[in-house]
Order: C-alpha cells, then structure tokens, then sequence
C-alpha cells in the first residue's frame, strides 16, 4: 500500500470515528487499520450522529484433530458403557 500523504493518515490514524466522506477517501487505510485491530465508529448527519461500527472479525476457530491433546488428556471408558470406541470415535 502507498501513502501518499502521511499526515492525513496519522490523522485518521489517531481517531476512532470517521464521517462517511473521510470513510470513503480513505477506505483501502481504514480497511488496514481495521485488519490491524482498530475499531471504528461511522458518523452520519451534521449532528454527526453514530450509524455503524467496522470491527475485526475474530479468528476462525478450528476443530482440534483427533490426537491434539495426546499426553494432556486422555478418555476412559468403562465397562458398564454400552458404546464400543469405535462407534464412540466415529460418532
């Protein structure tokens, strides 16, 4: 990405809340901000009033494999269980 104009981004830079018309001149920045962590508030009106909020998305959670927590914990199952391991480790 090429900054063309360094102070007009360390002002945006430095403020949680953005008109709709510094959002649209500066999108592409406001996006890196935002994937850096960045919350920011979208003001509307002349009362500038608070429409919207772009947040970063959480990371994906991933499903642990089978195996991820070998040695950390471990499963016992007892003889009164009417399930056999294969049909538990396949269900």
């Amino acid at each position: 990405m090429t900054i063309k104009n360094d102070s007009i981004i360390f002002k945006i830079m430095n403020k949680t809340k953005l008109n709709i018309g510094e959002l649209k001149a500066h999108f592409s920045e406001v996006m890196e901000m935002v994937k850096k962590g960045h919350q920011i508030t979208i003001l509307f009106g002349k009362q500038k009033k608070a429409i919207a909020e772009i947040i970063p998305t959480s990371p994906k959670k991933t499903k642990l494999k089978l195996g991820a927590l070998e040695g950390k914990a471990f499963v016992e199952i007892g003889p009164d269980y009417k399930m056999t391991e294969d049909e538990f480790l396949n269900s």
